[in-house]
């Protein structure tokens, strides 16, 4: 998609910061992004190199030229339904700030359930996380209890660079490795924590568009036609008795309670079965 002309009813009648403000959030909205406005505040200040708290809303200053060319690449980008966390290049979780790109998922909030369950390990435990990604539920991990020992894996060597970069950003020390599932060497493990593709080729068109620009192999993988071949995979190979605590779809809970012992399904904040915590067979 070509820039707009400022002058055309397409693009921004003005270049104040206000009237760029309610443009692009009128042109998201006619996209179909669901928080319209709350994205094109966050694409604006990105652009203009501004804190969300620092941009001003209704601002008549007029927006350098240069800027504005910025502002309309990433309202392009967000029209065309990209995520917001690969256009702004970061995800927030759990008081972390991710880096995301293509390479990986953007962490969603209620994934930080499976931090809930790692943050209430006792002290010095050893934690593995399959099919890591961006690194966020490990740093995370790491970060609220430097403790615990932790270490994580993927089948994409792409995410596991992209896991090391945050890891190296953040200052914190987490051994990533690249294989499918779980690593042979692995010893004495008290959780392991695994957010997987449960997302079938053929639902995954009923979902948002933004999931459809995320890498595939960790959207849906080999999950099957009920979206639990990648997750019945790595229960399968984790030895008799170990925790595992893994994410599933919302509709899942009841097989995940099957598939483990002593299991139990917690719910994100929407209250959707989202986590479920037991032991491998």
């Amino acid at each position: 998609m070509a820039a707009i002309d400022t002058q055309s009813q397409e693009g921004p009648s003005a270049k104040t910061v206000g009237a760029t403000l309610d443009d692009a959030a009128e042109r998201l909205a006619a996209a179909g992004v669901e928080n319209a406005r709350a994205d094109a505040e966050a694409l604006v200040a990105d652009a203009m190199g501004l804190r969300l708290s620092e941009l001003s809303l209704e601002s008549g200053d007029v927006i350098d030229a240069t800027v504005a060319a910025e502002i309309e690449k990433r309202v392009v980008r967000r029209v065309d339904r990209e995520p917001m966390a690969y256009i702004l290049g970061r995800a927030p979780f759990r008081g972390l700030e991710i880096a995301v790109d293509e390479r990986v998922l953007w962490p969603r909030p209620e994934t930080e359930l499976l931090v809930e369950v790692g943050v209430k390990l006792p002290d010095g435990a050893r934690v593995h996380e399959v099919g890591t990604g961006s690194g966020a539920i490990a740093l995370a991990l790491l970060s609220e209890r430097p403790d615990l020992r932790v270490t994580a894996s993927d089948l994409s060597p792409e995410a596991v660079e992209a896991a090391r970069e945050n890891a190296e950003r953040l200052g914190l020390d987490l051994e990533v490795s690249v294989g499918v599932g779980l690593p042979d060497e692995l010893e004495d493990v008290d959780l392991v924590i695994a957010n997987l593709p449960y997302v079938t080729d053929s639902t995954i068109f009923e979902r948002s568009p933004e999931i459809q620009r995320e890498p595939r192999i960790a959207v849906t993988g080999d999950c099957g036609e009920d979206g639990l071949g990648v997750i019945r995979g790595l229960i399968a190979e984790t030895p008799s008795g170990w925790k595992l605590a893994m994410e599933h779809d919302t509709h899942h809970g009841p097989a995940m309670r099957e598939m483990l012992r002593d299991a139990t399904t917690l719910q994100d904040y929407e209250g959707d079965e989202r986590v479920t915590v037991g032991n491998a067979p």
